[in-house]
């Protein structure tokens, strides 16, 4: 027995945490290349579409290995729940690491046209699918394998493994980029992160082949006691389906959303919003999640002493509370010039409203050609803030920078050699203005403050941790055995897979469409609170119910009848409280 009077870890529980955690980490490492090189991919595989146009198709792309991820999991979610956790483990993590690879490979646009992005989706939609099995079987495996009262602890490795993956996957870009150069990385050195994942992959098949099934699965599967339809009993089932619902929306949703914003949007507003160079937004983001990842454990054994509702919604709380403030923060200590810049010269778009639209534009092909899309569009593109003030119908916009006042222009009633150079003058005159306004073309590196940008990204983290350290043993622990798999894969991925996922394409064109910089923040925070209000109404704790009490054949946890909202505490035996 340890010291604090718990029985100490087993060598056998030991390689379960690290065979269970490493295999994922190599999964989300593969899983988040993709996110992470967004731009770079953008101008391989989407070079006929304007920038902003580029940009929001890559990130699309990038959605969309979410957006199929609840569909891996009802896949890969059935057949832990049928024929056991560890052989679909092994799956999962040979589809991701082949497309990961094949992506590598992929010829770019210029050289075999449209096939190119096509082929890129259909590997991103495969990444997704093979996700979807993966943290639901990950989490069930580890959960099934600890002792009792150490659920929380045990699971939360699991989940540093999303952030030890977007660690991995920033610190081989940047080596990479250190090692061929920035020109270089550009043009072929960005394959190099994906083609090294054929390595990950071989490990963690090593790895995977080596684990053992899950002791619980297992005495159900001899008692004879799987289930022959774990979808239908999951979601076909009232009494199951609302506790399926709870954790969506009183868990899942807000999670992603804070997870995404803390670890994953952060990264795009240095780059993109406040134009910090690439490897330096990387170092900085990496060094706050070195910081940042062991509170994952520090929350999850926490969670086994005191709860875990308190801990997840607490999290969340703090994070959308303070998401303004700190990205407001990160403008004054990563580019203080565009802060100066935006708070002493105001930009002012007089346009008529019926002239501006939603510029948002996933398939490349929609052209923006009125005087005020094409004046907000370049707008965005150099992070400059502007007011909008609405002008009489058919009135030419025009843009205001200090005292300077530029005519947009209409290129729809151009010939497109006269549009071609009518937008040269415009951009020209335009950023003459911007710059002359002292907005600043990138952040000067002299003046980028690194260790309070650092500080400031460990906060969102440690807020992350806070959300997602004990949620793997409250989601395992609210459902019985027999669709135990099946029924917390699929809300977790719709809530971090679609709500989180499609943060970053959905903030970008909020920006991109009122011209406010932070004003994509209003996403997370609207579903993070949504979620603390929901999870706080509905939600009841669940560290002290034991699994095996859980494995009977109604497929509805302790204290589920009647309400069904979730598990009423059952102390797990051995716990000595």
């Amino acid at each position: 027995m340890a010291k604090d009077g718990k029985a100490k870890t087993t060598r056998e529980e030991k390689k379960v945490l690290v065979a269970s955690s490493l295999g994922t980490v190599f999964e989300w490492y593969d899983f988040f290349l993709y996110g992470s090189l967004a731009a770079v991919i953008a101008k391989q595989f989407f070079a006929k579409a304007d920038p902003a146009t580029g940009l929001i198709f890559a990130l699309l792309a990038f959605a969309a290995g979410f957006i199929v991820r609840p569909f891996g999991a009802l896949v890969f979610g059935r057949l832990g729940d049928m024929i056991g956790r560890k052989y679909t483990f092994l799956v999962t993590i040979l589809i991701m690491g082949v497309s990961t690879f094949v992506v590598g490979l992929l010829p770019s646009y210029d050289s075999i046209g449209m096939a190119a992005p096509i082929i890129l989706i259909i590997l991103r939609l495969l990444q997704g699918l093979a996700l979807g099995g993966e943290y639901g079987g990950a989490a069930v495996y580890v959960a099934e394998h600890a002792p009792p009262g150490r659920r929380g602890e045990f699971t939360s490795w699991i989940q540093t493994t999303a952030t030890g993956g977007l660690f991995l996957s920033l610190l081989v870009i940047l080596g990479t980029r250190t090692i061929v150069g920035e020109a270089a990385f550009a043009d072929w050195g960005w394959r190099v992160p994906f083609l090294l994942s054929i390595v990950l992959l071989a490990i963690s098949v090593w790895i995977r082949l080596s684990m053992h099934e899950s002791p619980v699965f297992q005495k159900m599967k001899s008692e004879g006691r799987t289930s022959r339809t774990p979808l239908s009993d999951a979601f076909g089932r009232w009494k199951n389906l609302k506790i399926v619902l709870i954790a969506l929306f009183g868990i899942t949703c807000g999670l992603g959303v804070v997870w995404y914003t803390g670890q994953f949007y952060v990264l795009l507003f240095l780059t993109q919003t406040l134009k910090v160079d690439g490897p330096t937004a990387n170092m900085l983001v990496a060094i706050a999640l070195v910081l940042g990842t062991p509170f994952f454990v520090v929350f999850g054994t926490l969670s086994d002493r005191i709860g875990r509702k308190k801990i997840i919604l607490g999290g969340m709380l703090l994070a959308a509370l303070s998401f303004f403030p700190i990205f407001k923060a990160l403008t004054h200590y990563a580019n203080p010039a565009l802060e100066k810049a935006l708070t002493n010269a105001p930009v002012v778009v007089t346009a008529d409203p019926a002239d501006c639209q939603f510029q948002f534009n996933p398939t490349g092909t929609k052209q923006f050609k009125s005087s005020c899309d094409i004046a907000k569009a370049k707008l965005v593109a150099a992070s400059v803030n502007y007011t909008n003030v609405a002008a009489p119908a058919g009135t030419v916009a025009t843009v205001k920078i200090g005292e300077k006042v530029i005519t947009s222009f209409t290129a729809s009633t151009m010939s497109a050699a006269e549009a071609e150079q009518r937008n040269k003058a415009f951009s020209q005159e335009l950023s003459a203005a911007i710059q002359a306004a002292g907005y600043p073309s990138k952040a000067d590196p002299a003046q980028v403050d690194k260790p309070m940008v650092v500080l400031l990204v460990f906060l969102l983290v440690l807020f992350v941790t806070m959300a997602y350290g004990p949620t793997a043993a409250m989601m395992v622990e609210m459902f019985p055995t027999q669709i135990r798999y099946s029924a917390i894969s699929l809300p977790y991925h719709i809530g971090t897979g679609w709500f989180g996922g499609l943060l970053p394409t959905s903030a970008f064109a909020i920006v991109a469409y009122n011209g406010d910089i932070y004003s994509g923040l209003w996403y997370p925070v609207v579903i993070a609170l949504a979620t603390v209000v929901i999870g706080g109404l509905f939600l009841r704790e669940t560290k002290d119910v034991d699994l095996q009490v859980q494995s009977g054949s109604d497929y509805e946890p302790q204290g589920h009848e009647g309400a069904g909202l979730s598990p009423v505490p059952v102390r797990a035996s051995g716990t000595g409280r």
